[in-house]
């Protein structure tokens, strides 16, 4: 009998230390929020909130996109070069088109240019997918070396310099550019409202369908899935190429935030993205990951970037936090792993 109740009384405190990892995105958030609240001035004031809300905005957009290439088993370096080269695009389009010679140019409206610039983004994902499937390169090695090549591209696009007076052309319907990042619908920035429906799909298609279940199956269990007729290289492209449309939708944003393209938009954005996909539960090693928990992570990182500014840490010390908090996610993450392990074992020794 006694060891019936200490068997139970174990159960229920792994239980519970479950529960408690579980929701650690959620408490990690609830504390950065409260300390930043206490001791950063004017945190809470509206005009903050707004700032705050379009600056998680950009790292939950490819925090999304993150997760499902984690999700799948692979890892995507590239996407901040392609918020950079995305940018630079749109920058080109708005003032100059394209010229076609003999002194005539197709000249575009906002929502062409955005289509063209998303185009663009999911293209490079498309690339990034080919190197894997069907070259055989390692996502790390191949998203690096697309890093690179996406970053030089921006750079050689303008030579270095900054496509600057995104305002547009009334004549041409690209004068409305600006209007994404810094207009607003109920109060609420374009920006906010892309990220919600961007998301709202996301979790759909993670949730709700076939292809959601695939790309679990492949991070879970990569040679299993195919011989089950799971059409592994598909699920791959598609993980791939959403998170490029992501970065290119980033892109669109920063350049019409600050009216302005520069070729090093995005540098080491990358690394935020992962760490809003590890907070937020995303596992490394595939397979597991929800869209929920990765926002819930990018506001994380988001408050706690803003929060930083705020107090006045210096950026340096603003690194070396963010790597502390990354580690500090996958240490929690393996935890969590032990403590399921656990529960399981727990649970099955109680039916037997």
């Amino acid at each position: 009998m006694t060891a019936i109740s200490t068997s139970t009384a174990a159960a229920g405190n792994s239980s519970a230390l479950l529960v408690l990892l579980k929701a650690r995105t959620f408490i990690a958030l609830i504390l950065v929020t409260a300390f930043f609240a206490a001791f950063a001035p004017n945190f809470l004031s509206a005009a903050n909130l707004v700032i705050m809300s379009k600056h998680v905005a950009l790292n939950a957009f490819l925090a999304i996109g993150m997760t499902f290439v984690i999700v799948s088993g692979g890892i995507d370096l590239s996407v901040g070069s392609i918020v950079g080269l995305c940018g630079m695009v749109a920058g080109y389009l708005v003032l100059n088109g394209i010229d076609v010679g003999l002194g005539w140019s197709i000249q575009f409206n906002t929502l062409e240019i955005c289509l063209i610039v998303i185009a663009v983004g999911v293209f490079i994902g498309a690339i990034n997918a080919f190197l894997i499937t069907k070259l055989n390169v390692a996502p790390f090695i191949a998203t690096l070396g697309t890093l690179y090549v996406a970053r030089g591209t921006a750079m050689l696009s303008s030579d270095g310099r900054t496509f600057p007076n995104l305002n547009g052309n009334a004549d041409y319907g690209s004068d409305s550019y600006r209007w994404i990042g810094a207009g607003d619908i109920l109060s609420i920035p374009v920006s906010i409202w892309m990220l919600i429906v961007v998301g709202l799909v996301a979790a759909y298609i993670a949730s709700r369908t076939p292809l959601g279940r695939f790309i679990y199956a492949v991070g879970g269990n990569e040679r299993a899935a195919g011989l089950s007729g799971v059409k592994v290289n598909r699920v791959k492209y598609f993980v791939y190429m959403f998170s490029g449309l992501c970065g290119a939708l980033v892109g669109i944003i920063i350049s019409s935030q600050l009216v302005a393209a520069h070729p090093a938009t995005g540098d080491t954005f990358e690394l935020n993205a992962i760490a809003a996909a590890v907070l937020g539960g995303t596992s490394m090693a595939g397979g597991r990951g929800k869209i929920g928990g990765t926002i819930v992570g990018a506001f994380v990182i988001g408050v706690l970037s803003d929060g930083l500014v705020m107090m006045g840490v210096s950026s340096f010390w603003q690194t070396v936090i963010k790597g502390l908090v990354i580690i500090a996610a996958v240490v929690i993450d393996q935890a969590q792993q032990r403590v399921q392990a656990r529960v399981a074992l727990q649970a099955q020794a109680a039916i037997q």
